[in-house]
């Protein structure tokens, strides 16, 4: 076996709690199949093993991998599958002891809705005050976090997470009325079998000798319950993870279950896999000094195995600035130093931040895959408001017309729509040289014919001013002007979620400026021709085009479990990373936003470049930023007074190279 000390450690030992800390490159997927085969060696029989993981594709590598190790040594297999795929086989043979049918049905998104739908007419709750598909979040999120719907009333804390818990209870009774379950239910229906019915958790526990958990910082409170009731009785269980890397809390995640690992199992054995095969050791040292500056963490230092370049901080004007760099290196690194595209990754904070990387790589036609995100120009408040720009531009343009008419709520209602729409079709005209005859068409009444009047009017205002005042300030004054801000309060509840697609709008007035600025003659056409050409997204497979040739542009969440020879962190500033979120609130977690960080720095395997803007626009204007903490971190310069002014969100300080 070609395995390191720690690895044929972990491998060998074959009995009682095991928890394996396995560090960024350390070869993870390696031991838990070479495990897997040692175990079956040692005679334990292949369908007494249970590997659970959190997706397919991973349970489908260690099944394939393990197989390859053992040859034709055996017909018969471990059981690998995700957590949801055990809970679905566990459920199929018991659920009927909490009241559902043994051929229970699993809803997806649209029957989830559906009833979400009716649920909320049955409390007479309109869609303008909670929207099926929040409600849906908010189920979801509590479940996450193993709240069952009498408890959500208790803990609500605004009148929309209090109208969420009441419709939570009739949600959940209209499930089990038709026999349903949704996707959250697999967990905490298997969580509640196994803590309700000793002998269902018996008859479980028993069908399995030997139990592995791959990803371990990531489980959430039900799939760690349901961990501790298969592994009670035999106390075979190992876990790998690394607590490092649990960037996940915001999904219900929590890092403590690896972290009081032997506290629930205080016989465990602990294994350290520290030699990192993946990253330079330049790159392997600044990781060590970004992590240490966490102190709830269990200890633990990577060794690389080969040297290469320093990383390299890049320090530029603005985000356009940054853009134009890193593509054009990119460019560079392709024709001179014998790199293909699909060897680069850009790794972003937010999901707003490649729109500035799309545009530039568009037009240097390089092909690029956007991972773990929808595009930019694909997002509904990016087209909300590309679309009232189309109709400033072309009045005539229905579809966009169709979009926005009643974006935000006006009182334009379908039923008022539809009879636009027909009265426009029998003149044989466009729908908006209609709106000016509301007051002629049949069946709208006085309050329906306003409401298109302003509308009307409001648009027609705005394209006027197109002849005398830049696009920038018009697009400013639209927004303002329709309460879009208002309405992305008002359809969704969550603080998070608002400031993300309020993030999404402001990139737009960003882009406009950046448009007005490199133009000599701006206007408002020229802006959505640029759009149309940088916007208009390819729908090739995704994954496939990037495993053919592409560029990886991803957040920094997506990023985990891969790896790439060149890697680019941008904007490495406070407030984009650490996330502003993370500073302002006292009780959020800078320490996910460090291992955040950690997980994107150890992406790279032979070169690393991380850049930050020194201005970047808000709300169309340049506004000065503060280099990011963990660029001082991982520098060892945390004793610089600028890195005190950055922890403190003190005045600018002077970034350094």
């Amino acid at each position: 076996m070609d395995l390191n000390p720690a690895q044929y450690d972990a491998v060998n030992t074959l009995s009682g709690p095991l928890l394996v800390l396995a560090g960024a490159g350390t070869g993870k997927t390696r031991v838990v199949t070479y495990r897997i085969a040692e175990l079956i060696r040692s005679g334990i029989k292949p369908e007494r093993i249970l590997a659970v993981t959190f997706t397919n594709k991973a349970a489908d590598e260690m099944q394939e991998r393990s197989a390859k190790l053992l040859g034709k040594r055996t017909k018969s297999k471990p059981e690998m599958s995700t957590f949801h795929s055990l809970c679905v086989r566990i459920l199929r043979r018991h659920i009927k002891q909490l009241g559902y049918p043994a051929n229970f049905a699993i809803y997806d998104r649209g029957d989830q809705e559906s009833v979400a739908r009716s649920v909320l007419r049955e409390i007479k709750v309109g869609e303008s005050t909670l929207r099926p598909g929040d409600l849906l979040y908010l189920i979801s999120r509590w479940k996450s976090a193993s709240v069952r719907p009498e408890e959500a009333a208790a803990i609500a804390q605004t009148d929309r997470e209090h109208l969420a818990s009441m419709a939570y209870r009739r949600y959940q009774n209209a499930l089990k009325t038709v026999g349903a379950v949704d996707f959250d239910d697999l967990l905490l229906c298997t969580e509640d079998l196994l803590a309700q019915f000793p002998k269902v958790r018996q008859a479980e526990a028993e069908r399995f000798d030997h139990l592995l958990v791959d990803e371990y910082q990531d489980t959430n409170g039900s799939q760690y319950r349901i961990v501790k009731a298969l592994a009670g009785r035999h106390r075979n269980l190992c876990v790998v993870g690394d607590d490092d890397q649990s960037i996940y809390g915001w999904r219900g995640a929590e890092v403590a279950h690896i972290l009081s690992f032997k506290k629930d199992w205080p016989e465990a054995k602990v294994v350290r896999l520290e030699v990192n095969y993946r990253s330079t050791r330049e790159v392997v040292e600044w990781a060590n000094r970004l992590i240490a500056f966490n102190k709830m963490r269990h200890g633990k230092v990577l060794r690389a195995t080969f040297s290469g370049e320093p990383p390299r901080i890049l320090q530029l004007e603005d985000e356009v600035k940054e853009a134009k760099t890193v593509v054009a290196e990119i460019q560079g690194r392709v024709a001179h130093h014998k790199r293909q595209w699909k060897d680069i990754a850009i790794l972003c904070r937010t999901n707003e931040q490649p729109r500035a990387f799309e545009t530039e790589l568009r037009r240097a036609q390089i092909p690029y895959v956007l991972m773990g995100g929808m595009s930019f120009y694909d997002r509904k408040e990016v087209r909300d408001i590309l679309a009232y720009l189309k109709l400033l531009s072309h009045p005539t343009d229905e579809v966009s017309l169709l979009r926005i008419i009643n974006v935000p709520a006006r009182g334009i209602g379908q039923s008022t729509v539809k009879k636009l729409m027909e009265e426009a079709v029998s003149q044989g005209k466009p729908m908006w040289e209609v709106l000016p005859m509301a007051d002629k068409v049949a069946g709208l009444n006085g309050p329906a014919i306003e409401a298109v009047e302003r509308f009307r009017a409001m648009i027609g205002r705005f394209h006027k001013r197109l002849e005398n005042e830049k696009p920038l300030e018009i697009v400013k004054a639209l927004i303002r002007d329709v309460s879009y801000r208002d309405e992305i309060t008002r359809q969704y509840p969550e603080p998070a979620d608002q400031e993300e697609r309020w993030a999404s709008v402001e990139e737009v007035v960003n882009a406009v400026a950046a448009y007005q600025q490199r133009d000599d003659e701006p206007t408002l056409g020229g802006f959505l021709r640029e759009v149309a050409l940088t916007g208009n997204d390819e729908k090739d497979d995704k994954e496939s085009k990037l495993q053919k040739n592409a560029v990886a542009l991803m957040t920094l969440h997506a990023a985990k479990g891969l790896e790439f020879p060149e890697v680019y962190m941008v904007g490495m500033e406070e407030g984009t990373l650490p996330h502003h979120r993370s500073i302002a609130d006292p009780g959020a977690d800078v320490d996910e936003e460090r291992r955040l960080c950690y997980v994107g720095v150890t992406r790279a395997q032979r070169r690393l470049t991380l850049t930050l803007a020194l201005n970047r626009r808000k709300w169309g204007k340049a506004r000065p930023t503060i280099p990011s903490r963990f660029l001082y971190e991982l520098t060892g310069k945390a004793d610089n007074p600028n890195y005190h002014a950055a922890v403190q969100g003190k005045a600018r300080p002077k970034a350094r190279r």
